[in-house]
This record gives C-alpha cells, structure tokens and sequence, in this order.
C-alpha cells in the first residue's frame, strides 16, 4: 500500500466530511505518521492535499463527465480517490498516469466495494489533460471563470459587484497560487544583515521585500525545528498582514489595545515596533486561542503583552477612552487567504457575508468607544470583499461623525505601501504570489 496516498485520503475526507482546516489537518496527520514518512512522502502529501482542495469543483467538472453515477452518490471515500488521481493527472506533470490510476485503483479496493475499483479504474483511464482545456471553450464568462479557476460561482459573482472581468479572472486565478514563504525578523533579537547570514548559513536562501523588517525564504521546511524560529529570531507572517501593524504605527510607551489578537503575529509585530516598551492588550473570545498569543510573544522575547480572554462586542466602561491606538483585525470570510487556505472556497456560504458583517461592525462600533480623543484605530480583513470592508467602514463614520479618517502620510515606510492606497482612505491589496488580499483602513477620534 503506498502510504502516503493512503494520508491524503484520510486528510481528504476530514477537510471535506468533518469540515476541517486543510492546513490543520494536515499537520495533524503528518504529526500522527511523522515514523514512516520520508521528506519525499511529506512534499506528496501536500501538493496532493492543497491540489485536490484548491482544484475540487474543476476536477468535479472533468469527473462528471465521465461519470454515469452523480456525483453526491458516491462515497466521500471514492470520490475523493478519483479526484486525487485527477488531479495528477491534469495538473501534476512527473507523475506517469498509469502510476496515478493504479494508485487509485489500489485505494479504491481498499475504501470501497467489489465494483469501486473498475469505476475508479474506468473513469481515470477516460480522463486527459484536454478535458481541463475544454473549460476555457465555455461561452458564459462567469461559469467560465468559475469552472476553469475552480472559484465558486457565488464568489465570482460577488467579486463582480465591484471589480471588472478580466480583474475578477485574475483574482481567482491567483488565489490558485502557492504562496512565497515570507518571515517577519524580530527586529528585538537581530538584524536583517545578522539574520540573512545565519539563514543562509543553514542552506535558507533569502530575498528582499517591499518592507523592511520581511524576507522572502526558500527551502525553510518544517519550520517549528529550526533553532532560528525556535529560539525567536523570525516569525511567518505575510506582507500584508504585517502592512495592518505598521500603518497603525504605534509608538514606544504607548497604551495599545489588539481586540481581535489571536495567533498574535501582528501583536508581536505591534510589539517589535514599540521596542517592548509600553503596553499591548492582546484579547481573543477563546481561551485557547489566548494561549497561542502568550506563546508566540514568549518565543519572540516580548514582555509588553498583556493577553486576556474578551469578548470584543460587549462593552466594558473600564476600557473606555483608555487607548493611544486599536487595532482591529476583525473576523472576515478570508477569501484573500484562500492560495493558503483553500477549504475556505467550500466552506463558506453567500450567506454568510450578512452573519459576519454584523459581527465585524459590532466590533467597530463597541471598540471604537476605547479609544482617547486624538487616537488612531485601524480596522482591517483578510478580506476582499466590498460588504466587509469599505461599506462598514462608510456606515460606521456616517454614524459616528466625531470620528473621521487618517493620514498614512506619517507612517515609515509609506513609499512602499502608498501604491495600495485607494483614494486616500483605505488600502486594498489583492491577493498574489507575495501579498493575501488584504484592506486596511485607518481612522481617527476627533
């Protein structure tokens, strides 16, 4: 039995059956059979787990066309099989197909009944790299862009509300992508010059990026047992989840509150910015999620990090006007993280955007009341979409007139995110190879 086939499967059907976060159930998996996996099974693993999630409803597509049985009547444990020979046969060039169907075949004797591996077998066979190529010939741009992109209509649909069509291709097509590895260095701990040289020290080549304090990294894999990020001196944080703490642009002594603050990568970054002086309020609804703030602030030598469990909707008179600075990364859809989380695409509904944009403005609206006159707030999503981020903004300033908008003249490296900024008011990034699809936007109490 091939192993590591044997993992994507199981990480499969969790991500599709009990609703699991692709990347947490892959490191679950990988943990729980770490003894007879080699590096090479590992790199397997995840092209095939990120593959099949990120491409599912276009290997759906090729798959009921060739299928006489719909695709709801077969089991979670077949159909998956079948996708994930799709998937290298369409999309993954080294691997043979007769390599890809056997394999299949051999998971569908094990998973399925007598006739699951002729259907396996049967279908895989009828599958070519053409039947992806037929997608682009469909005349309907909007199925078009979601069969070929593998993005759900509903999305494409809502992206069209406030992007143009050959935008809205190029957003899908790039939340395909696999993401650079990007690091954020502990500015407490080192240097830029000091931490390149230990890296490549250790065969981790390093690049520069727009920001000063990021580096793009290659080969860094299995990052929790290298002794560099063990012991503090780097973080894993992207560009534009990094950009949201340096456009709030805290300062040494300060008293800042993070209300939405768990794993805590822009806390600490708040952190490092500050010098560890001052005090930071690191809140999360979730206990455990309070933990993972302690510990990464722990790992990075921070001590400015005050976390509690708080709910950041529910007013509380003690906090009232008592912050130099907020930041609110709110919760979102996070459909401009989906090149890192492509479950995302499946699990979230139309109907959600009205849930969670109740959600977000009651964080703004409640927050917003804890900060001093003269303060700066900044609100911002892993988001991308107009309804989480512009329109709450809008109604919050239309209904809070002693609050307005902010410079972003003042901030430091100001020449390198002013090419994001939409009219003055807001930053909207999309998502690409270095950058998720992030908006940002900073205002003021009067």
């Amino acid at each position: 039995m091939d192993i590591a086939r044997n993992v994507v499967l199981q990480i499969l059907y969790k991500i599709d059956k009990e609703q699991a976060y692709s990347n947490i159930a892959l490191n679950e998996e990988l943990q729980k059979n770490k003894n007879k996996l080699t590096q090479k099974d590992i790199a397997l693993i995840s092209e095939i787990v990120y593959g099949v999630t990120t491409w599912k409803l276009t290997l759906d597509e090729i798959i009921k066309k060739h299928s006489k049985i719909k695709l709801k009547k077969i089991s979670p444990w077949i159909i998956n099989t079948i996708r994930m020979g799709a998937y290298q046969i369409i999309f993954l060039d080294k691997i043979p197909k007769s390599a890809a169907v056997n394999e299949s075949v051999n998971l569908a004797k094990r998973y399925g009944h007598r006739g699951s591996s002729s259907f396996t077998n049967a279908i895989l066979r009828k599958i070519d790299k053409s039947d992806y190529e037929e997608l682009f010939k469909i005349e309907e741009k909007t199925e078009k862009i979601s069969k070929t992109t593998s993005m759900p209509i509903w999305i494409v649909q809502e992206l069209l509300k406030q992007y143009n069509l050959k935008e809205v291709e190029k957003i899908c097509k790039n939340s395909n992508l696999r993401p650079n590895i990007i690091i954020r260095i502990n500015t407490l701990k080192t240097t830029k010059n000091e931490l390149k040289q230990k890296l490549e020290k250790e065969n981790i080549k390093c690049e520069e990026t727009e920001l000063e304090d990021f580096l793009t990294v290659k080969n860094l894999k299995n990052i929790e047992n290298v002794s560099l990020f063990k012991n503090g001196y780097f973080t894993i944080q992207d560009l534009s989840a990094g950009m949201s703490a340096m456009v709030l642009n805290p300062k040494e002594g300060e008293n800042v509150l993070d209300a939405c603050s768990s794993p805590g990568g822009k806390t600490t970054y708040l952190a490092e910015i500050m010098k560890n002086t001052g005090k930071i309020e690191a809140w999360d609804i979730h206990e455990h999620r309070v933990n993972l703030v302690k510990q990464n602030a722990q790992r990075l030598g921070i001590k400015i990090i005050d976390s509690k469990t708080n709910d950041a909707t529910q007013f509380k008179p003690e906090y009232e006007e008592k912050f130099d600075k907020i930041l609110l990364d709110v919760p979102c859809l996070g459909l401009g993280v989906i090149k890192r989380k492509p479950d995302i695409k499946w699990h979230r509904k139309k109907e959600d955007i009205e849930e969670i944009t109740k959600l977000q403005f009651n964080i703004l609206n409640n927050c917003s009341k804890y900060l001093k006159k003269g303060g700066e707030l900044v609100y911002s999503t892993c988001s991308i979409l107009k309804e989480e981020n512009q329109d709450i903004i809008e109604r919050f300033l239309k209904e809070n007139k002693n609050f307005t908008y902010s410079k972003y003249e003042n901030i430091k490296q100001y020449n390198a995110i002013k090419t994001y900024i939409n009219q003055s008011k807001y930053i909207n990034i999309n998502t690409d190879i270095d950058h998720d699809g992030f908006f940002i936007c900073k205002i003021v109490k009067k």
